[in-house]
This record gives C-alpha cells, structure tokens and sequence, in this order.
C-alpha cells in the first residue's frame, strides 16, 4: 500500500508461569476419562514440541491470568526508556477466544493497561485474528491516521482444553487414532499442541531507537471461505452437510454431550487442502503481485502447528518456486508452542532481539489458518 513507512520498533512476548514439560501437560490440564490418554504420546512425537506454557496453577488448576491480561503483560513489555505507553494512539488486540462475547477484545485490554483514552479494537479469527489487529495497526500508521500503534495476538487456549470440557473418547476412537496418526489431529490434537501466550509489537512512523527496527514492506491476507468449507471450529458442531450448528441454536444439554465448546478439526478437510491453498495458491499469487523470488529473502519466519507440516510447507514452496531452504528458516516451536494467533508475535520477538538480524536483510512471515482456510504473508526489511 502506499502512504507513511512503518516500523517494527519494538516487540515483547508474554509467556505464562513456568514451562510445562509433555509427561506434565495431562496433570496440568486434567485426564478424560478413567486413563490417561492412549493418542498423546504419538501425537507429540508427531508435533516435535518439547515445553509450552499454560496461565494455570499447576497444583490447582486454576486460572493465573485472563486472556485480556495476557495481552496486556506483553504490551507492557513495548515500555522503554524512549517510549512511553501513553503514547500509543491506536491499540489493537487479536484473539480466537477472547475471555467474555461482549465487549471487546480490545476495550479488555485497553482497560487492564489503564491507558488514556486511545482507540481500541478487537479483531478475532483463529492464527489471523493476530495478523488482523497486526494489519489495523499497520493501516492506521500508514495512513497517517496516528504516528504511534500497538497490536498484540494473545491465546489462553487452556480455557478449552481442561478435562472439564471434553466427553470422553470411545475405544473405538483411540484404536482407530492408533492405525492412522494422521486423524490424531482433531480433539486430541489440539489438546496436547495448543497452549497460552501473548505477544505485542510497536508500530511508528519512524525508525525506533533500539538496535533494530523492521521496516513493514507490505501484509497480505487472503481468505479461501468462498470455496471451502469450516475445517477448524469451537462453539459448534459440524453437520454431515458440512455446515456448522452454532452454539447459540443448542441447548446447554446438547452443548454439554457434543463436546462443542472444544477446539475441533475436520482432519479430512485440513490434511486434504491445508497445503495447497495456504502455501502454494497464495505463494503463487503473491509472487505475481509483488515479483517474489525465494533469493529475495535473508529469514523465512513460518507459523506451523507441528513439525509434521514443516516438509510439507516446503514442499508448496517449492512448486510456487518459492523454495527457501530450511536453513534460513527460524521457529521457536519446540520450546514455545503452537500459541495460535500469538505465535508469530513471539516467534518475531525472539529473532528480533536474538542480535541474529542485519541491516538490508529482509523476512518473510508465514501464517495459516484453517478456520475456513486463510493465509497471510508479511515482507520485512531490516533498519
């Protein structure tokens, strides 16, 4: 888009409480059922994640932090000895599933931080709702609409994923879990990939101060929803036609005996198209629209729930013509987790204070989506 540069001038990442090791994670969140669960160890060994963190008690069970309040630590973490927060004109805040329906997202956490009065916003979604509140910040800069702009992704997926929530497999279930790993990626999946975070990122119109700003050269977001149906969902119930029953058109009973307050996935759907229309579509598109070449980037920053999608993102790439080797890669998901829309905010975090970026290199940030299959990309240049 044209209009004022914008800069990257600061990020923070809030991760909650110690890290939580994967013989610890069924105590932390509970066991369904009367076993432990017979699918969670393949499902890590399948995920590669090695430690994640939970805004829970682990001797409790009890909640440490509200979403909003994860948002709202790592804000505070944009606070320097050259920028103060009561400079933030614009705040926007991004989350699957914010804390309460009404109000905001973003008024939430406005009000946590005790800020002046600024323009707050919530956006949701599921990874892009992050990339969202990102985008609106970005705009609003870029417009000249205000000079200073904060956004932040946050997750506290645990809030679904304690046993309370979940109906108890059935054998039959887990067998059939056993003899295809691939449908491991449903209920089970998410429970033991997803976990709690929060990041935030400073937005200017200048240069910032510290040893490094990144320059926002272009975001893009792409929705596929016209031609796909829901694949990643929670607050409903997918019927045989594909179409989803909301919570709000079932009773607490039926609520309650479907499991439909859960994160879900149609792991057919998602192993099927997850690849071809958030990698190699858009790449293709986007390598047309902006004249890309795989040479013209120094870091590949991918958002990808496990280790068992990283070949194929390669893969997509690779048929885009947009193949970036591995080693210019750079993830933290082993020792963070899948922290869904806030998990490019802490994986750019880490790179960016990592001492690791030069000046004149340039990123690209990968992040998917398969609510109803959305992609985004950002280009990035080094200052």
């Amino acid at each position: 888009m044209t209009g004022n540069d914008v800069y990257i001038t600061n990020m923070a990442a809030f991760l909650p409480n110690d890290p939580v090791g994967n013989d610890d994670m069924e105590r932390v969140l509970g066991q369904v059922g009367s076993r432990p669960s017979r699918a969670r160890r393949m499902i890590l060994r399948s995920n590669g994640i090695k430690s994640r963190h939970y805004a829970l008690d682990p001797a409790t069970g009890a909640f440490t932090h509200t979403n909003a309040q994860l948002a709202a630590e790592a804000i505070r973490g944009l606070r320097s000895d050259w920028f103060d927060l009561e400079q933030i004109e614009v705040l926007a805040a991004g989350t699957t599933i914010a804390d309460q329906l009404a109000p905001s997202h973003g008024s939430m956490v406005h009000g946590e931080l005790g800020l002046p009065p600024c323009e707050a916003v919530g956006t949701s979604g599921i990874c892009l709702a992050g990339i969202s509140a990102f985008k609106y910040a970005y705009m609003s800069v870029a417009t000249g609409m205000a000079q200073s702009a904060a956004a932040a992704g946050s997750e506290l997926a645990s809030a679904t994923l304690r046993a309370e929530n979940f109906s108890a497999e059935s054998d039959e279930k887990l067998n059939e879990l056993e003899k295809r790993p691939e449908l491991a990626f449903e209920k089970d999946f998410l429970r033991w990939m997803l976990s709690d975070g929060a990041g935030a990122v400073l937005l200017q119109n200048r240069r910032g101060s510290g040893p490094v700003s990144l320059r926002i050269d272009w975001v893009d977001m792409i929705s596929f929803a016209g031609d796909m149906e829901t694949c990643m969902y929670a607050g409903g119930v997918k019927q045989p036609d594909g179409k989803l029953r909301g919570w709000l058109a079932m009773s607490q009973a039926e609520r309650h005996a479907t499991s439909a307050m859960a994160i879900k996935q149609d792991v057919k759907l998602l192993n099927a198209n997850v690849m071809d229309y958030t990698v190699e579509r858009a790449m293709r598109a986007l390598k047309d629209k902006h004249g890309l070449s795989p040479t013209d980037f120094d870091w590949f920053v991918p958002h990808y729930s496990s280790k068992y999608f990283r070949q194929p993102v390669f893969d997509k790439m690779q048929a885009a013509g947009m193949e970036i080797p591995f080693e210019r890669w750079f993830t933290n998901l082993p020792s963070k987790g899948n922290t869904g829309s806030a998990s490019i905010y802490i994986m750019l975090e880490e790179l960016f204070h990592s001492g690791q970026l030069k000046p004149g290199q340039r990123l690209l940030c990968y992040i998917p989506e398969s609510g109803r299959f959305s992609t985004a990309f950002i280009a990035l240049t080094v200052c």
